[in-house]
């Protein structure tokens, strides 16, 4: 968390809040966060610029500056951004604040300390090796089966492979192979045409649908205008035990590639 469609959320809600401000201050209270450039020079850079433009490239939030740098964000597991009233006073999970000219302050908070910030000339220079997004329309089906023509991994690991498609994670691989009707544990090379087909319009049907419900919010998340809802259209994520909603049968939990992976044992054979 968050995947795709969280961050689309995020984009989407800070874009009408950010447009046209301009950074009169910056904090950074936890170095690391910062990891391009260093903390102090990342501070002079941010100053005095303002928010042009808003974009997102996989899991990755990208802020379009005036001076033609960009500013990335990968929230990773615990991060939130919010723009908050100049009062906002930072507790110890918060590790930077960027003072706005409207008199409101851009908090990133992080418990776990996982998210990152890049003040980046080329956007490539973080995100240039991603995989396409699955939602454009350089994503097809022949894409795909390219992407995974010859694999042996497990067609769950692939999609959680940012190569192979960007923005996938754990929540929206399971609910895509469930709606396409594939075992998650099946080699990506083993796949038929008409496998791929469905799985790639799966792919996009569950993101379409997330994206409507303002994604799923799980635990720490939720996006800045208040709770995602996608989460009670979870049709196999965390519902081990449950009955699947097509057939009845109890939805199973595995381990693949490290990570908890939720299906139908009946209808994705």
């Amino acid at each position: 968390m968050p995947e795709l469609p969280e961050v689309e959320t995020y984009i989407r809600e800070l874009a009408p809040q950010l447009r046209g401000r301009t950074v009169t201050g910056a904090q950074v209270f936890w170095p690391r966060t910062i990891a391009w450039p260093d903390p102090e020079t990342f501070r002079r850079l941010i100053l005095g610029r303002r928010f042009v433009g808003f974009r997102r490239r996989g899991k990755y939030l990208i802020f379009d500056l005036d001076d033609g740098r960009s500013l990335i964000v990968h929230l990773r597991m615990t991060g939130e951004l919010r723009v908050r009233l100049g009062d906002y006073a930072p507790d110890k999970h918060t590790h930077v604040i960027l003072d706005l000219d409207d008199g409101r302050r851009l908090v990133y908070r992080d418990q776990r300390k996982f998210g990152r910030f890049w003040l980046v000339e080329d956007p490539a220079q973080v995100v240039g090796k991603l995989g396409p997004e699955p939602l454009s329309d350089e994503f097809t089906p022949e894409v795909l089966a390219r992407k995974l023509a010859g694999r042996k991994a497990s067609i769950k690991a692939l999609l959680l492979d940012q190569s192979v498609v960007a923005g996938v994670g754990n929540i929206y691989a399971d609910e895509a192979l469930f709606l396409a009707g594939i075992h998650p544990a099946r080699p990506g090379g083993s796949l038929s045409a008409e496998e791929i087909q469905r799985l790639h319009q799966a792919i996009r049907t569950v993101l379409e649908q997330a994206i409507a419900a303002r994604g799923s919010s799980l635990q720490s998340y939720a996006p800045p205008s208040g709770e995602g809802s996608f989460q009670e259209q979870h049709r196999v994520f965390r519902r081990d035990g449950q009955a699947c909603p097509k057939c009845g049968a109890p939805i199973q939990r595995i381990k693949l590639a490290q990570r908890s992976t939720h299906f139908c044992p009946r209808c994705q054979r």
